[in-house]
């Protein structure tokens, strides 16, 4: 699997397990080997992988919890590390989230997911598509 689906698939995978509450999937997404980070709206910060699948235990067992759909994602390849920017649409509200992964056993795991309002989703400037940096 070429390296841009392969981080397009992880990044569906993560929104699937946010969708469908499946906390075994979560917890399975996210990097065991390399730091992790979390940042939820209005939130702080949590960097200890403990405390990022605690919090998604809280967010998916939470009733009536809307998961978000992922709308517009981009990749830009670092080598051994993508980051995924898109819009997250849930209740009727966008906010913006970039996600980070890095390979680790084999595949593409998160190191980072981040959060937060915009005012709009911006209309693409370019046509979607991988972009590398060297």
């Amino acid at each position: 699997m070429h390296d841009l689906d392969a981080v397009l698939a992880a990044n569906e995978s993560f929104y699937r397990a946010f969708a469908e509450a499946d906390m075994a999937a979560m917890e399975a997404l996210w990097a065991e080997r390399s730091p992790v980070a979390c940042i939820h709206p209005g939130w702080p910060p949590l960097t200890e992988r403990a405390d990022v699948i605690e919090s998604w235990r809280r967010i998916l067992t939470n009733p009536g919890q809307d998961a978000p759909e992922c709308r517009a994602p981009e990749v830009l390849l670092y080598g051994d590390m993508a980051l995924v920017l898109c819009f997250e649409a849930i209740a009727g509200q966008v906010l913006v989230a970039s996600n980070y992964f890095v390979q680790e056993a084999g595949g593409w795991r998160l190191v980072h997911h981040q959060s937060g309002p915009v005012n709009e989703a911006p209309r693409p400037k370019r046509p979607p598509g991988p972009r590398s940096v060297h």
